[in-house]
């Protein structure tokens, strides 16, 4: 696997999403896509497929938005706890591969780092109860602080307000290809996609943007 060459003495600020980049999107994609239809279907007593269909159109006229990663908004729409049924699956939640070993390495190169979600609070706090990496991180920064989703416009003027970072001296490392390209577009220095956010899944496209296999790569 060849070594992702990085600039570290121009770079003073990491920043790094959670799902599909520190953490295995699985637990996610299973999530939504199979246990919630499912509980979903029990619930309102339909079939799987009627249920998924009611789903898709529901989440189709939000993607993009605060709302689609608010889990206070789904349990309204949906009339179903999420939290809990998140916890009914949670033996998926995992860290990827050597994603310990790389923020050792960012702690050891004295890196701001700074983990950076469209994540809501209570997804945070259901995931860092069943891993062990939060304390890694200077700080913790939800769209949710922010009032606005990582990949809408005006998202990383928005962060400077409350995060003083120089754009052209950050990596940002994400798996949404909308959310880099509204980074890049931003003038973020830095950007890096994840190959297969989801290890069950095939790698995939993406669409220009460098992106990490395993983080060895990055260990150099």
């Amino acid at each position: 696997m060849k070594a992702i060459p990085i600039d570290w003495q121009n770079i003073s600020t990491v920043f790094l999403d959670m799902d599909g980049t520190l953490l295995d999107l699985h637990f996610d994609n299973h999530f939504w896509l199979e246990h919630i239809p499912k509980r979903y279907a029990e619930k309102y007593d339909l079939t799987l497929a009627e249920a998924s269909k009611d789903l898709e159109e529901r989440a189709a006229t939000i993607v993009g938005t605060l709302d689609w990663y608010c889990l206070d908004y789904w349990k309204k729409d949906l009339g179903m706890d999420i939290v809990s049924l998140k916890h009914e699956v949670a033996e998926k939640i995992a860290v990827r591969d050597k994603v310990v070993e790389f923020l050792e390495y960012l702690r050891s190169l004295d890196k701001r780092i700074v983990l950076l979600t469209n994540a809501h609070h209570k997804t945070l706090e259901l995931k860092f109860s069943y891993v062990n990496i939060e304390h890694y991180f200077d700080r913790i920064i939800t769209s949710h602080d922010i009032g606005i989703a990582k990949e809408e416009d005006g998202f990383w003027d928005s962060l400077e307000k409350v995060e003083a970072f120089s754009r052209e001296h950050s990596l940002f490392i994400d798996d949404n290809l909308d959310v880099l390209k509204a980074a890049k577009k931003s003038g973020v220095g830095y950007l890096l996609s994840i190959s297969k956010p989801d290890s069950q899944q095939k790698s995939k496209d993406t669409e220009g943007f460098i992106a990490v296999d395993c983080y060895t790569q990055l260990l150099s």
